[in-house]
């Protein structure tokens, strides 16, 4: 129990030994700082040490930071709500491991008692320690001209470089250089806490109470540690209000606090971001100016600096009356001019380093020794000391250094006092300055314009991210967020760094990836947009205007109004002025704007991690192109819909521009993107395991349209090259001719690419080799001949059909590949032209399977011979498979006659072909004889004449037949004849002459003529 702390009683004897070693480092350490900080505070004042931040700058800049560390120390102390029970067990653990207390215990635990108010017990402890007052005073002269409005620095022209042509290359000097980028955050808590703890001094002097209310007036809280804050007037109204004669002093912070609003700050940020473009585009055009404006650069780092702290830590903590005040869209901008001059300084530092070692060399050791000749008093070892400053400057170089110190001059007992020199103070701060600029240019860039304090405020910070990517005129400097996770390697401790490693890791993921999915989505809108414009231009959509003006010119009335005329493609980009936008012109804007930020840095590097921001947009742009082109088949799986090739080229194409035309944007390799997403969509999956175009289409092909031609619906019309619907009872809901024609085909054909019609092929193949399948095994069962025959017919109807498809895809392929790689494909053409006859078989083979692949007829075609391999049984001999093969040709032959019957056998010279799709029996028996004997190894030549034979004498046997109903269509059987000879690459006229008179298929034509001649008219 803790009641009577730092005495503490323990009920429970199980504590854990380890604790004690846990806690160890942090108690002797907090004890050590307690007394070090004690220790050093007297032996200042002891020593009477001269403080003046005007004179002996670092000196009195640590001595103000040290007393503020000590109060946040022990305000942040009081803030821990278990303090006492921590302490109180270490103290246990350390008995129990000891066997006594540590001996510093009963001193840290009183210590915790008296400082449970802190402000309060430090307002006693420091009351002899006056040299606060002396240091807070001395920045009178700093401060005030440090917190002036927006109005007088516009009107003083502050950081300007081009309001004083005359004076641009004059190196920009000042008495106080150090102050004038001196953080304004660091003063205000000097002088808040300062004159807090020596608050005596606001009743007797004027120029204290000056501050005092002009920082309360300026900020309401202040930054303890990370997101600790301090709010100001709450705090300082708590311990006046108990002080007697301290009415005026509350009634003050009273006043303040009602003044304390961010109008003056939204003004000085609103003046920051023109005066930093201003800066940054005149540095980025003459680089050399860093040198002589090197204060101006380090001054505007530190205003903006101070302005974003304030912004982020107010908005965080005050109850906003004003919320536009603590609301700031246009930050990120603020943050980008910072990012930019930083870039400037980090990248030309040499052109710094050299100009600083000359002016130090040139001028400054001239001065400092001028002097130092004319003081009246030099003790030896002062002049030893400045003589030695004096002569390491004359000859330093780019890689020396030197570092002047005052603290040796600012002791009261001192021979040469710093405060009865307050030139020569001033000119050695000139000096430190100057010796920065060429040894410590990344340190002054943490100094001036670190923004780690972000890290710590995660939910503001992802805030302002997003206000920044909703404002279009503010995304091209949202880059500016990724950047300042770089400073959060800036804000870490030895103990513990993953903790912001990870955090600045994930900040900057996050910030990348949105941004890279802003501009995913704002050229996917870009890319919907000119799709819809090259849609409109599809030939489909001229038929009205078409009609429109048929109408007009033979001067018919559609109406008593007339139609209203119909808007031509283009109409859109006929403006009457400028001043009309478009929502493809914000869109284009908007994006140009933040393509600006994704390409400003080509990549960043944060905890040994390289981020490049244009991978992220890279990566984006291929996913969702991807996910548009298979969404823009508009494939529907119940009603078995698909847009037709044709239009989804042009839709691609019309897309691939858009992409085309980010390059000119971002630096990225957008034929990449094409490579990775067009190739992955000629296969049957992508890389995600999605279905893609290929694989759509070939299920679409297979699925809807071949089956519907086996179901009589749609037939193959050779003199077209197209699937035609045929006129059936139930319509389908698709016209085949519109995806099977020679340029659909051809769209189809740039679609897929060469990979993607293998895959079609090889799956028609399989489709193919089932139905062999099926074949194979009609003759056996109790079925009779004449049901056996027809099953026959029909499945190599199919089969003719599905090969008739194949013939399209592989021709349109030939032409596509033709206008792309010529010399390529008729280098192939020749090879396999000129294979001798003699040449082996499996080299044959390889010959027509790189032909087949470029889209080339062979005799024996690849993909079917593969495809039937794969049926070889092991039960069967080779000799039983050939034995089968060969009856069934001979099955195919003596079934031939029984077409005849059939009222859909007629030939039809319109379309050269049958409507029943009996004429691609011809392509079906010459592929599957040339894949079957060539896989038995048998002459395709000799099995052809016999199967020509056998059909010749089955089909002339017709007509010794009487019955008119089985010889009805026997004139457009006989045609097959002839197609099967026109067709084969090893069957000749001369071989049918033999066969079958010519005469009968001379007769048969001229009847089959004949008879579409009436049903023509």
């Amino acid at each position: 129990t803790l009641k009577k702390f730092p005495a503490v009683e323990t009920r429970n004897n199980n504590v854990s030994l380890s604790i004690a070693c846990i806690f160890q480092i942090y108690f002797s350490s907090f004890e050590c700082c307690l007394d070090h900080v004690c220790e050093l505070l007297n032996t200042i004042d002891a020593c009477q040490v001269f403080f003046d931040i005007t004179v002996n700058f670092d000196l009195t800049k640590n001595y103000l930071d040290l007393v503020v560390t000590y109060t946040n120390l022990m305000m942040l102390l009081s803030r821990i709500e278990e303090r006492k029970a921590i302490i109180g067990l270490y103290n246990y653990a350390h008995e129990m491991t000891h066997g006594s207390s540590d001996r510093e215990y009963p001193r840290l635990g009183q210590m915790i008692v008296d400082y449970e108010n802190p402000l309060k017990k430090m307002m006693e402890e420091f009351v002899p320690h006056g040299k606060v007052n002396n240091a807070l005073l001395s920045l009178q002269m700093v401060y005030p001209r440090r917190n002036l409005s927006a109005d007088q620095w516009r009107n003083a022209q502050l950081l300007s470089l081009i309001s004083a042509p005359s004076t641009m290359l004059n190196p920009a000097q000042s008495d106080t250089m150090p102050c004038e980028y001196l953080s304004l955050d660091a003063m205000e808590k000097w002088i808040v806490f300062g004159f807090i703890l020596c608050h005596g001094v606001l009743n007797s002097d004027q120029a204290a109470l000056s501050l005092w209310k002009l920082a309360l007036q300026s900020s309401t809280c202040l930054c303890l540690f990370r997101d600790e804050v301090f709010h100001i007037h709450k705090a300082a109204e708590d311990l006046f209000i108990n002080i007697r004669g301290y009415n005026k002093r509350v009634n003050d912070i009273k006043e303040c606090k009602e003044q304390a609003l961010g109008l003056m700050h939204r003004e000085r940020r609103k003046f920051l971001r023109s005066a930093l473009k201003e800066l940054a585009t005149v540095l980025s055009d003459q680089p050399g100016l860093l040198g002589p404006k090197a204060l101006f650069v380090f001054m505007a780092l530190s205003f903006a600096r101070d302005e974003i702290i304030w912004l982020l830590r107010h908005a965080d903590n005050i109850q906003k009356k004003s919320t536009d005040d603590f609301i700031d869209k246009h930050i990120a901008e603020l943050i980008f001019y910072m990012e930019e001059l930083r870039a400037h300084v980090r990248k030309y530092g040499p052109v710094m380093q050299r100009y600083y070692v000359q002016y130090l060399s040139g001028f400054d050791a001239v001065v400092l020794n001028e002097l130092v000749q004319n003081l009246s008093v030099c003790p030896e070892d002062e002049s030893i000391i400045m003589s030695s400053f004096v002569n390491t400057m004359t000859s330093l170089g780019v890689k020396q250094g030197i570092q002047p110190n005052t603290a040796y001059t600012s002791v009261s007992k001192a021979s040469l006092g710093i405060a009865d020199h307050r030139e020569l103070g001033k000119m050695m701060n000139t000096i430190i300055f100057h010796t920065k600029m060429v040894d410590s240019l990344v340190e002054m860039l943490v100094e001036t314009s670190d923004l780690s304090i972000f890290c710590f405020y995660s939910r503001a910070f992802e805030k302002m991210f997003q206000q920044c990517l909703e404002l279009p005129s503010q995304s091209r400097h949202s880059i500016s967020f990724p950047l300042l996770c770089t400073h959060f390697m800036s804000c870490t401790h030895e103990l513990c760094p993953e903790e912001v490693s990870d955090r600045s890791l994930s900040l900057c993921n996050m910030f990348l990836d949105e941004m890279a999915k802003q501009a995913r989505n704002l050229i996917t809108d870009i890319c919907t947009e000119q799709c819809t414009l090259s849609d409109q231009l599809l030939p489909k959509h001229c038929a009205k205007t078409i009609s429109q003006a048929v109408n007009k010119k033979s001067k018919k009335q559609t109406g008593k109004k007339g139609e209203p005329e119909r808007e031509k493609p283009g109409v859109e980009s006929m403006r009457k002025n400028r001043l009309l936008v478009t929502n493809l012109d914000k869109l284009h804007t908007a994006l140009s704007e933040l393509c600006f930020s994704i390409n400003y840095v080509p990549n960043m590097v944060i905890w040994e991690h390289t981020f490049t921001p244009r991978e992220y947009l890279t990566s984006h742009l291929e996913i969702r192109f991807t996910k548009s082109i298979v969404g823009m088949t508009m494939y529907n799986q119940a009603t078995q819909e698909i847009a037709k090739p044709s239009e989804l080229l042009t839709s691609v194409r019309a897309y691939m521009t858009v992409l085309q035309s980010i390059e000119n944007y971002v630096q990225i390799d957008i034929t990449r993107v094409f490579n990775n997403v067009l190739l992955q969509q000629t296969q049957h999956l992508d890389s995600h395991g999605e279905p893609t175009i290929t694989s759509l289409y070939t299920n679409w092909y297979l699925e809807t349209l071949l089956r519907q031609v086996s179901n009589g619906h749609i037939a193959y019309f050779p003199a077209m090259k197209a699937f035609v619907n045929l006129p059936t009872e139930n319509e389908l809901t698709f016209n085949a001719e519109e995806y099977s024609d020679i340029s659909e085909m051809r769209s189809l054909s740039e679609l897929l690419g060469p990979y993607g019609m293998k895959f079609l092929s090889e799956s028609l193949m399989w489709h193919i080799s089932s139905q062999v399948a099926e074949l194979k095994v009609r003759g056996h069962g109790g079925q009779g001949l004449q049901v056996a025959a027809q099953s026959v017919l029909k499945r190599m109807t199919i089969i003719g059909v599905i090969l008739s498809f194949r013939s399209l895809a592989q021709e349109a392929l030939r032409d596509v590949l033709s206008c792309h790689i010529p010399f390529l494909v008729s280098s192939v053409e020749d090879f396999k032209d000129h294979i001798p006859r003699e040449t082996d078989m499996k080299v044959a083979m390889n010959v027509y399977e790189l032909s087949s692949a470029a889209g080339l007829p062979c005799e024996i075609d690849p993909a079917l011979v593969v495809a039937l391999s794969s049926q070889k049984s092991e039960n069967i001999s080779p000799e039983e498979e050939y034995k089968i093969a060969c009856l069934l040709m001979v099955f195919v032959a003596v079934s031939m006659p029984t077409l005849a019957s059939n009222v859909m056998s007629q030939y039809s010279p319109a379309i050269e072909g049958h409507c029943n799709n009996i004429h691609c029996l011809a392509k079906a028996i010459n592929q599957i004889a040339a894949a079957l004997f060539t896989i038995h190894k048998g002459s395709i030549e000799d099995r052809l004449k016999e199967f020509l034979a056998l059909a010749s004498s089955s089909l002339l046997k017709i007509g010794q037949e009487t019955d008119k109903t089985t010889t009805r269509n026997r004139e457009s059987v006989y045609l097959l004849l002839d197609m099967i000879v026109q067709e084969s690459p090893f069957l000749t006229m001369d071989l049918l002459e033999s066969c079958f008179p010519y005469v009968l298929l001379r007769n048969a034509y001229h009847a089959v003529y004949k008879q579409s001649v009436p049903s023509s008219t």
